[in-house]
């Protein structure tokens, strides 16, 4: 039993001091001179252009939100559909058990959809229509300096 611990202990031991040998030699060789370019905040390699503080649309957040619901439905729904026939030829009630899990996981998954859906949250350009169609069915006001 000690032996399994130490060998443990001397992988973990190894692997915290690769980690800070290292830190600890990129410290001393590496060349340090600073600028005012190395020194700019960057994304990926770019410039920044404005701002880093800007309003966007949280659309797109719920739209990813919807994406990673969808794509773990797919994750956790295939092994049980791979394995579903050898569950029938085994035990009929174990397929029953499934088939009505899987059926309760689908349907919660649907009913979110339908409420996302319901609620106008998967139009990309759900504000931008609706300002244009009220701008649209508005008067156009009168022109200064004419006389009416």
């Amino acid at each position: 039993m000690g032996f399994e611990f130490g060998a443990v202990l001397v992988f973990a031991i190894v692997a915290v001091g690769f980690a800070f040998g290292g830190i600890t030699l990129s410290r001393l060789i590496a060349p340090k001179i600073p600028s005012a370019e190395k020194s700019t905040i960057y994304e990926c390699g770019e410039r920044p252009i404005g701002a880093a503080w800007f309003n966007f649309n949280p659309r797109f957040y719920l739209v990813a939100l919807v994406f990673v619901i969808f794509e773990v439905d797919i994750a956790l729904t295939f092994p049980v559909v791979a394995v579903y026939r050898r569950w029938t030829e085994a035990s009929p009630a174990l397929a029953w058990v499934a088939f009505v899990e899987l059926l309760l996981f689908i349907s919660i998954l649907v009913v979110g959809l339908a409420w996302t859906w319901g609620h106008g949250d998967l139009e990309w350009v759900k504000g931008l229509s609706a300002g244009k169609t009220a701008a649209a069915n508005q008067p156009a006001a009168p022109a200064k300096g004419r006389a009416a």
